[in-house]
C-alpha cells in the first residue's frame, strides 16, 4: 500500500472530511383541500335559504372531521358536496333579496 493510502487508513479518511448524519422529511404531495367551513359558517348565519347553509355547515365539518383522520378522498367528497351546497344557498338567497327589492320597489 502507498504511504497515502495507509496515513488515510490509520486517522479514518481524507483529511477535512467529516461524518455528516442527513435528516429526510417528508413532505406531503398535497396541500391541504379547502374544507369550506368558513363559506358555509357564513351562508348558515346570514343566507339560509331553505337550510341550505346549515347542510352544507354539516358536511364541511364532517369534510374536516374525515382530513383528521387522514382520509383525503372522503374529506374532498365532503368538501365537494358542502361547495355545490354553498353555491346553492349563495345564489338563491341572491335571488330572493333581488325579487324582494322589485317587489317593494313597484308598490
Amino acid at each position: 500500500m502507498p504511504k497515502e493510502q495507509q496515513e488515510a487508513a490509520v486517522l479514518g479518511g481524507p483529511p477535512g472530511s467529516t461524518s455528516v448524519t442527513t435528516t429526510v422529511i417528508n413532505m406531503p404531495s398535497e396541500i391541504s383541500k379547502p374544507d369550506h367551513v368558513v363559506w358555509s359558517l357564513f351562508n348558515t348565519l346570514f343566507m339560509n335559504f331553505c337550510c341550505l347553509g346549515f347542510i352544507a355547515y354539516a358536511y364541511s365539518v364532517k369534510s374536516r372531521d374525515r382530513k383528521m383522520v387522514g382520509d383525503m378522498t372522503g374529506a374532498q367528497a365532503y368538501a365537494s358536496t358542502a361547495k355545490c351546497l354553498n353555491i346553492s344557498s349563495l345564489v338563491f338567497s341572491i335571488l330572493v333579496i333581488i325579487i324582494f327589492i322589485i317587489i317593494y320597489s313597484t308598490k
